[in-house]
């Protein structure tokens, strides 16, 4: 039986990553600080555990798995990231992570390792338009992200492959690109724009208002759940090290997203525009190179994926109430 690690296994990615791995027929272990917020884990295994203690680590990494997957991070959507007040957090929680889980890696020759990069390492002044955003990934250098998450994410990249080149193993890094779907994050700062717009729509009366930062024209993407992981496993079982965008390249605004949750949510809605963080104003994920490297790119269209994120958020609003 292959056996698989999966840090981060008690979040949004990371519990989905668990359970395609379990219907692949691995055994998998899992570690977090806590279990899945939304549903019982799959794993085998399931350790409670901070990964900034390096005892920790070793303790979890005590034996040859044949793939491992490091999520684990300090993370979350523009109210968190781009508010400033917790920079120091986010570098300082997510390199020790990263630094403790590779190092009790090379120690214990576990070289197949996937990294959850993102898209927020790409240079902010490539992203000022948002009807152009440039995000292909030769676009990283030089470079300036538009915060201290992407510039962790940056460095953090650049660890995995100097151990590629320095210790012979075969890490892969992929840019994830605004991932969301059933079980992720819907409320309390950290939720990402999805989300967000779809609770806000289902606490909403049909004809009413939800508020939204900034004017709506500024420009992403979103990747669906599912498709999120079938990139990552492919990655992950590829001779390409990356980094590779891991991501849609169905841009809209988020004036648009807030018409498709509208319309699953059959409701009549319209916005009131307010001041808060916004990131950067165009993202969009490049898609030609994960399409030449691996022989694939993700094809469930945006307004598939509310649809099927929708309902079940409205779920956990009901209950609750």
């Amino acid at each position: 039986m292959k056996t698989a690690l999966v840090c981060g296994a008690g979040g949004f990615i990371g519990s989905h990553l668990v359970t395609r791995l379990k219907k692949e027929g691995f055994w998998v272990r899992g570690v977090d600080l806590k279990y899945p917020d939304f549903s019982n884990t799959k794993a085998d295994d399931f350790v409670i555990g901070d990964l900034r203690d390096q005892n920790l680590v070793d303790r979890v990494i005590d034996q040859k798995f044949d793939e491992i997957y490091q999520l684990a991070a300090d993370m979350g959507g523009a109210g968190y990231i781009f508010t400033g007040e917790n920079d120091a957090d986010i570098m300082h929680n997510s390199a020790m992570i990263n630094l403790n889980v590779l190092e009790a890696c090379r120690k214990r020759n576990n070289k197949n390792i996937f990294y959850s990069s993102s898209a927020c390492m790409y240079p902010e002044h490539n992203q000022l338009d948002p009807d152009n955003p440039n995000c292909a990934e030769d676009s990283a250098y030089p470079a300036n992200p538009d915060s201290e998450y992407g510039w962790e994410k940056l460095f953090s990249e650049r660890l995995y492959l100097a151990y590629n080149r320095n210790h012979g193993m075969n890490c892969s890094v992929g840019r994830y690109h605004n991932i969301f779907g059933p079980e992720g994050t819907w409320e309390g700062g950290k939720e990402k724009a999805p989300a967000a717009m779809c609770r806000k729509v289902a606490m909403a009366e049909n004809g009413g208002a939800i508020e939204m930062w900034g004017d709506g024209k500024q420009t992403r993407s979103f990747l669906y759940i599912d498709e999120c992981v079938e990139g990552s496993l492919r990655l992950m079982r590829s001779e390409f090290e990356g980094p590779v965008n891991i991501g849609s390249d169905e841009m809209v605004t988020i004036n648009d997203l807030v018409s498709m949750v509208a319309a699953a949510a059959k409701k009549d809605i319209s916005i009131i525009h307010i001041d808060g963080p916004l990131g950067v104003r165009g993202r969009n994920s490049d898609n030609e190179l994960i399409s030449k490297k691996l022989g694939w790119r993700p094809s469930l269209s945006l307004q598939k994926g509310i649809d099927l994120t929708y309902p079940w958020i409205v779920s956990q609003i009901k209950l609750r109430v």
